[in-house]
């Protein structure tokens, strides 16, 4: 190993250094320039001259720096230096102080063995990452080759071999020029990822998933699948649901990004409940879609520039007519969903929120069900000074989001029983009956439904892939409310239930007049004091249900499936990557 007792600079009558000399113990004195002079470095230049493309120059040794300074007034930079010769780097560092702080250039000063030359590989492979992944030139300075042939040597081969490689130039591809697009599926615990999969199978759309466990974005495994499936299935897109897999730190959407494959983010859940989170982390190579048309105007506000309207459908195998009904749950009419009384505990308890925030939130949620403000949190900023400032005076974005999720669900929870109360008031029909609700859900119900005590079912939550395509069917009437979080847009069962050959009475929303014809197609209420003469009339008619019900399969089938949603968003990304 060198010692800097073996190193001297030798420097000429003015004291300009003009050569490094190294003492060898078993050998002459070696000389880094001899004869040569500086052109002797500089000449290690030359390969840099056949390059017609941009490159990240790699230099093997410090040197003298004549080199580095060549190489920086012919080159843009960045550059790097990789000198494993501590005693050298030492000797000239204050000589070449100028050149080694100039922010284009990095040094990276090696360990000797295979473990140290694995270090600066890795190293430089992090710099290449961080250029956009141009690929490296090694320029070998003679001296240092003499000094380790072995180490020097290989770390040139190897810099030579990825270049031949250039996994970025081969990740780095035409997008959505083939006539079918290929698409890379996220996929964790959201059910809609098998209806989307399912959908490419029946429209012919070549498809890979990569799992995310435990919703982890940075595990290594995730990245090296995703570095895998660019290089190999080299997929037109990555498309996600509510931005499932993509980190606050930006890891997967700059990774992305250098790869120039376009992220896709469909959200079906109120975007703006998400990506307080992600702000900054916008990106060219990221399109959003949003269920809810309502969104685009504020999510382009965000800094998000390519944001997109796409409504939610339906999977017309998994919900058709021809299936078997459920005798257990027949009913005249039925509500599906959840109460929100857990939710709304577990936001609250999450958020660890003051009692500034707390002592009125049913009366704060009650004003936006009433309120035309679409957004929550613009909803709070406007209420009152109180409680703007105890909100803005939360410790963090996620407290902030806690609390704006929770009046999200305590409205829908009030404007949910509200309506769902109103199936009780149903008159009764020419025998003399009523009809006895049925509600399937969560036991928040048996809370929110506490004081009444006129009669009702309630059948704990069915599975959604086997049970609900079997209850729509079962049920003369079923009963729909909309969600807080999307006072314009439509929910999933408007869709789900048509498909099932079945009848729905649903709230009218102000998006809902561009999927159906009101009236003749889906039948609304726009109050809840509208429901009991409604539900009493549709049960009393049952020809005109099943005219409904036809009418609004044969929109469906035509309009609002997953297939017909994933060629829309095909297109929309064709004619942007395209």
């Amino acid at each position: 190993m060198m010692r800097a007792a073996d190193v001297r600079i030798i420097r000429d009558e003015a004291g300009n250094p003009v050569d490094i000399e190294l003492q060898r113990s078993d050998a002459l004195p070696l000389r880094m320039l001899g004869s040569g002079g500086a052109a002797r470095e500089e000449a290690v230049l030359a390969p840099l001259d056949q390059e017609k493309e941009d490159v990240l120059p790699v230099l093997l040794g410090l040197g003298m720096g004549h080199a580095l300074r060549a190489l920086l007034e012919r080159h843009s930079g960045p550059v790097a230096v990789v000198d494993r010769e501590g005693p050298l780097v030492d000797l000239m560092r204050v000589e070449l102080a100028p050149l080694l702080h100039d922010p284009r250039v990095i040094l990276i000063e090696g360990n000797p063995g295979n473990e140290g030359l694995e270090q600066v590989l890795k190293a430089l492979s992090l710099w290449q990452e961080e250029q956009g992944g141009a690929p490296f030139l090694p320029l070998a300075h003679p001296f240092y080759q003499r000094l380790d042939r072995a180490w020097y040597g290989e770390l040139r081969q190897r810099l030579e071999a990825s270049r031949k490689f250039n996994f970025w130039a081969k990740a780095r591809l035409p997008r959505f020029k083939d006539e079918v697009p290929r698409l890379l599926l996220i996929t964790s615990r959201y059910f809609l990822v098998g209806e989307l999969a399912a959908a490419c199978d029946r429209i012919g759309v070549q498809h890979h998933t990569i799992t995310l466990e435990n919703d982890e974005i940075s595990s290594e495994d995730f990245v090296k699948s995703l570095l895998h499936e660019a290089v190999t299935f080299r997929p037109d897109a990555v498309l996600t649901l509510n931005h499932l897999g993509v980190d606050r730190e930006g890891v997967l959407t700059d990774l992305l990004g250098k790869l120039e494959l376009p992220l896709v983010s469909w959200f079906v859940d109120n975007p703006h409940l998400v990506l307080h989170l992600y702000r900054g982390l916008s990106s060219p190579w990221l399109v959003i879609f949003t269920w809810d048309r309502d969104n685009i105007p504020s999510l382009r506000e965000q800094g998000f520039s390519r944001v997109f309207h796409l409504p939610l459908g339906t999977d017309p195998v998994r919900f058709r007519p021809d299936l078997e009904a459920l005798d257990d749950v027949r009913s005249a009419v039925s509500f599906l969903g959840n109460s929100m009384v857990h939710k709304v505990v577990k936001r609250m308890q999450k958020g660890h929120l003051p009692a500034a925030l707390l002592k009125n939130y049913r009366e704060v949620a009650a004003s936006f069900v009433k309120s035309p403000q679409r957004s929550v949190r613009d909803f709070i900023l406007s209420l009152s000074p109180e409680i703007s400032r105890a909100y803005e005076n939360l410790p963090d974005l996620e407290s902030r989001l806690a609390y704006e999720t929770m009046l999200t669900w305590e409205s829908t929870r009030q404007y949910r029983a509200a309506c769902v109360q109103a199936l009780f008031d149903v008159p009764a029909g020419e025998d003399g009956s009523r009809p006895v609700p049925l509600i399937v859900g969560d036991d928040g119900w048996k809370i929110n439904l506490r004081h009444e005590r006129r009669p009702w079912r309630w059948h704990p939550p069915m599975a959604y892939y086997d049970e609900v395509p079997r209850l729509y069917p079962s049920c003369d009437i079923n009963f729909n409310t909309t969600s807080m979080q999307m006072k314009g847009a439509v929910n999933q069962r408007v869709f789900d239930v048509p498909a099932a050959g079945a009848f729905v009475l649903t709230d009218w929303r102000e998006q809902m007049d561009e999927l159906f014809e009101p009236g003749k197609e889906i039948i609304c209420y726009r109050d809840p004091g509208e429901v009991p003469e409604l539900v009493r009339w549709w049960l009393d008619h049952p020809e005109a249900r099943r005219k409904v019900v036809e009418a609004g399969r044969k929109r469906v089938l035509a309009c609002h499936t997953w297939e017909a949603r994933l060629r829309s968003m095909l297109d929309t990304l064709k004619s942007v990557f395209g």
